[in-house]
């Protein structure tokens, strides 16, 4: 099985995808698979949707935090209901008064990538150069995540990117639960107006929201679960490891890469099945 090679910019392409995949933690410096003997085209699907009872999906309108403001949390689910395109969207999140984050950053970060395509992830919230910029993954973190996907074959115009929080809390400081919860509507709408095929929660914080549930996310992760939106569309979520916790983690690194495997598995298959 065959990988794109890495950013155009390096010079030497199967030099950088060797050196990507030490790092990932995939082989060693000798070239030899790390702790097994498995190349990846021995890593099988089978694998990962049985190895854990599944998580309970959402109800249509999860309320991750009842201490949310009724206010807030009213106006988020009436406005992200009202916006029939993503670009209504963005409008309406940008209009939107009920969270404080909004107050201390510099752009609302909305998206990145190709709302077409059939794979979306979810992140956290906006660091300090998403929030300079307005677009999501473009630190450390998000030069990680090129790299993820080259190594199965993508890149940002073949996935579509977004947060939790379309906010850079202060200090890049952990999200309080009511600010997670009054912007969940407007990420569930996200989702069904980009119609993805597949989803992937980057981290603990997405994976809890999506999936409504407390189980942390070295439990969660390689367990493809499924998410029911309010509208009714049910689709496959594969929770992994936050591209930044990776970078603070480099040990699993390779459990990020068997995600990865993983997720490529279930693209082809869908893509299969619909040709």
């Amino acid at each position: 099985m065959s990988f794109a090679p890495a950013a155009p910019s390096e010079p030497d392409p199967l030099t950088a995808l060797l050196t990507w995949y030490v790092e990932m933690g995939v082989l060693d410096t000798t070239g030899a698979a790390i702790g097994s003997s498995e190349s990846e085209a021995e890593v099988r699907r089978s694998e990962w949707p049985s190895a854990s009872p599944p998580i309970a999906s959402p109800a249509p309108v999860p309320l991750a935090a009842a201490s949310a403001s009724a206010p807030a949390l009213t106006d988020s689910q009436r406005l992200a209901r009202e916006a029939q395109s993503l670009e209504a969207l963005r409008q309406e999140i940008e209009r939107f008064e009920g969270c404080a984050l909004k107050q201390t950053a510099t752009h609302t970060v909305f998206a990145d990538g190709n709302p077409a395509a059939d794979l979306l992830f979810i992140g956290e919230a906006p660091g300090r150069e998403e929030d300079l910029r307005g677009l999501p993954f473009v630190g450390h973190s998000g030069q990680l995540l090129d790299r993820m996907l080259a190594a199965i074959g993508r890149d940002r115009q073949s996935a579509y990117i977004i947060n939790i929080l379309p906010w850079r809390p202060p200090a890049n400081r952990s999200p309080t639960p009511e600010e997670m919860a009054v912007c969940l509507p407007f990420v569930l709408r996200h989702i069904e107006l980009a119609r993805p095929r597949v989803l992937v929660a980057l981290g603990g914080v997405a994976a809890k929201q999506l999936l409504d549930t407390q189980a942390g996310i070295m439990r969660l992760r390689g367990q493809w679960q499924h998410v029911t939106l309010p509208n009714g569309t049910e689709l496959p979520l594969l929770p992994t490891f936050h591209p930044a916790y990776l970078l603070r983690q480099p040990a699993h690194k390779q459990l990020a890469w068997r995600d990865f495997v993983a997720l490529k598995h279930k693209l082809h298959d869908l893509s299969t099945a619909s040709s």
